[in-house]
This record gives structure tokens, C-alpha cells and sequence, in this order.
């Protein structure tokens, strides 16, 4: 099966392998050294020298504890969205308390630094700025490092979702100032679901003292402390964190820079192949994702029907728009544990079945 969402990705047999382990004592040394092994690598992927941590959950409850853990009641947060994640890092910062200032742009287009810093140049009491680094939903690559260089000008703040991004696409922590930066396990990473992965900069530290938000579960705090004798405060997903173990050693085996080359390369012949069946992108290429690639659905084209038909005859799966985006795009996820030839196999399928599903271009 050609498995080709956004997350969760397919995993390499290797890491299939390292889950039926049996289960181990998750307060005992053995868990200790795997678990101090993991944190460490994972720090390296985050080109960081800040702290890292573990956190059994999945992203959603990443940008939860990044919220909780450096806001109070009350604080004005800058969100910046231009997709269904971006939105939902909002609503979070909202559902806490959060006095919330949205500053949208249009679906399929970047976040515009510019923008950026005319609103944090007209409103002193940001505290903090939130991103999506990687739109999943659209398809989009925001420029990070533009955007946390203008956050940083006026000293707010940076939270950062990199779920669909960080380990395939180059984002280095320490370098671009991001104070909190969250991942999950299932996409880059090469892991199934049920681990938010998250770096905890100095001056996120410093707010963290301060922060007033209810947290207990997610409290990062309380995390550190246990990492430092190699525990987690609350029982792990150690299938998982097995699963994540096995997974960075063939990431490092592959090194980060070849990584994100690969994903690079997989990005554009996803896209190439898609304008070369006559479809096109729906973001402009300039931002275009490297790990998911979203497709325009052209007058005639039933999305249901193609995604249907590619599901049941020629065992490809991809993933249809999201909220207002249903039946107007279709995406094709391309991180993690693929490569070249996995496209090609999705390309191969949708030359056949779209015609099926009302493609006549």
C-alpha cells in the first residue's frame, strides 16, 4: 500500500521491528539510557543546545504545552495563520485565555514577514508571536527564518509549530531564535503516533516562571526535572519512544542535510508530475511545501470519487482538502520514509484513476 497523507507516514521495517520489544521498566536504567540517548539525537535534529523534550501525546498537545507553559490569562498573543493549523494554534491560545490577535492571510499563500512587522510595530503588548511553519493543509513552507528575524527585532516571543516540518525541512533552532518549537512522531520522524517532541529555549524559561496558565500534565517543568534521573513524569509510550529510537538511527545513518536534500528532491517531483498530468499546485511554487503537496482540483474533478478509487483499486492513499478546502484540493503527503520512486508510484496511479473521477485535461 502506498500510504502518501501527511502523517501518520509509513514506517521502515526496522522500526516495525524495534516495537515488539517487550515492554521494560520505565523508572529503571535501562529506560534511563535509551531515553537519555533519544533526547540527545533529537537535540542535534533540532540544532539545538537549548533543552528537549519528550512528551507522550501528539502534536496538537505539543502547541497545547507551548501555550501553557509560557502564557498567562490575559496576554496578547500575534497568531499568524494562513491555514486549518495555524487557525487551530489560535483557538488553543484562545481556549486558555489568551487575548488573541489573528492576522490571517489567504489559504495557499506565506505568511508576509512585512505584515508581520507592521503588526507587532502597532501593538507593543504582544507577548508572543505563533507559527506554522509547514501549513499541512495548504500545502505551504512559510519563511521562517524571515518572520522569526522580524520577531526577534521586536523581542516576543516565538512559538513555533514545526509538525509537518522540523526533519525534513531545514529549520535550525538556536540559529533562527525560535523559543519553543514543536514536532510529533509521526511525520518526519519515521515513528507512529503518541509522541509530541518539543525545545524549550532559555527565554522560553524565563516565561515559563511567569506563566500563569493552568498545566499540570504538560508542565514542562515538571519534565526536565524527571529527565534528568531519565524518566518522564507520567508513563511513556515506550513502544513508541522504542519505535523513535530505531527511526533516528537510520536519520542519522542519512544525516540531516541529506535528509532534508531528499525531501527536497521528493518535494519537486511531486510536483513536476503533477503539472506534467495536467493539474496544478495549489500554493505557487516559490512556497511550496517539501513534505506534502497540495493539488488544485480542476471544474469536473470529483475529489471523492478520485480519492475512492485510488484507496480501493490502485491501493494509493492520499488525503482531500480540509474544512473550507473539502473537494477543492487533494494532497499528496511526501515525508519521512519515502523517496522517488514512492512518487512515481503515486503519479502512476493518479494518471490512470483520474479520468475515472471526471479529469479531462
Amino acid at each position: 500500500m502506498q500510504l502518501r497523507i501527511p502523517g501518520p507516514t509509513p514506517l521502515p521495517d526496522e522500526v516495525l521491528q524495534a516495537m515488539k520489544r517487550q515492554m521494560i521498566n520505565h523508572r529503571g536504567p535501562q529506560f534511563a539510557e535509551m531515553f537519555h540517548e533519544v533526547t540527545a539525537t533529537l537535540k542535534e535534529m533540532f540544532q539545538t543546545k537549548g533543552d528537549l523534550l519528550i512528551l507522550t501525546g501528539s502534536g496538537t498537545g505539543g502547541m497545547e504545552a507551548s501555550i501553557v507553559n509560557t502564557l498567562s490569562p490575559g496576554d496578547k498573543v500575534l497568531s499568524l495563520s494562513n491555514g486549518a493549523f495555524g487557525e487551530r494554534f489560535a483557538d488553543i491560545a484562545e481556549a486558555f485565555g489568551a487575548q488573541v490577535e489573528r492576522l490571517r492571510f489567504e489559504w495557499g499563500r506565506a505568511v508576509d514577514p512585512q505584515a508581520v512587522r507592521q503588526a507587532l510595530s502597532h501593538d507593543t503588548g504582544i507577548k508572543a508571536v505563533l507559527v506554522t511553519h509547514n501549513e499541512t493543509s495548504t500545502g505551504v513552507t512559510n519563511d521562517l527564518a524571515s518572520i522569526s528575524a522580524v520577531v526577534r527585532e521586536f523581542e516576543k516571543l516565538l512559538l513555533v509549530d514545526a509538525i509537518s516540518s522540523l526533519g525534513a525541512i531545514d529549520l535550525p533552532v538556536d540559529a533562527w531564535g525560535c523559543d519553543v518549537v514543536i514536532t510529533g512522531s509521526q511525520k518526519a520522524w519515521m515513528a507512529p503516533p503518541g509522541l509530541a517532541m518539543v525545545s524549550v529555549s532559555e527565554r522560553a524559561w524565563q516565561a515559563h516562571a511567569q506563566a500563569r496558565m493552568p498545566r499540570c500534565y504538560w508542565d514542562f517543568a515538571r519534565a526536565k526535572r524527571f529527565l534528568e534521573k531519565g524518566q518522564t513524569p507520567w508513563t511513556p509510550a515506550l513502544s513508541t519512544i522504542y519505535a523513535l529510537a530505531a527511526a533516528l538511527e537510520l536519520l542519522q545513518r542519512e544525516g540531516l542535510k541529506n535528509i532534508v536534500a531528499r525531501h527536497a528532491r521528493v518535494g519537486a517531483k511531486a510536483r513536476e508530475g503533477v503539472k506534467s498530468l495536467g493539474l496544478s499546485l495549489f500554493p505557487e511554487d516559490s512556497y511550496a511545501s517539501n513534505t506534502v503537496t497540495a493539488v488544485r482540483a480542476p471544474e469536473g474533478l470529483d475529489v471523492k470519487r478520485l480519492l475512492k478509487s485510488l484507496r480501493e483499486e490502485y491501493n494509493t492513499i492520499l488525503a482531500g482538502g480540509q474544512q473550507r478546502l473539502e473537494g477543492k484540493i487533494f494532497r499528496i503527503g511526501h515525508l519521512g520514509y519515502v523517496n522517488e520512486d514512492d512518487i512515481e508510484a503515486v503519479l502512476e496511479a493518479l494518471r490512470v484513476a483520474l479520468p475515472q473521477a471526471g479529469f479531462n485535461g
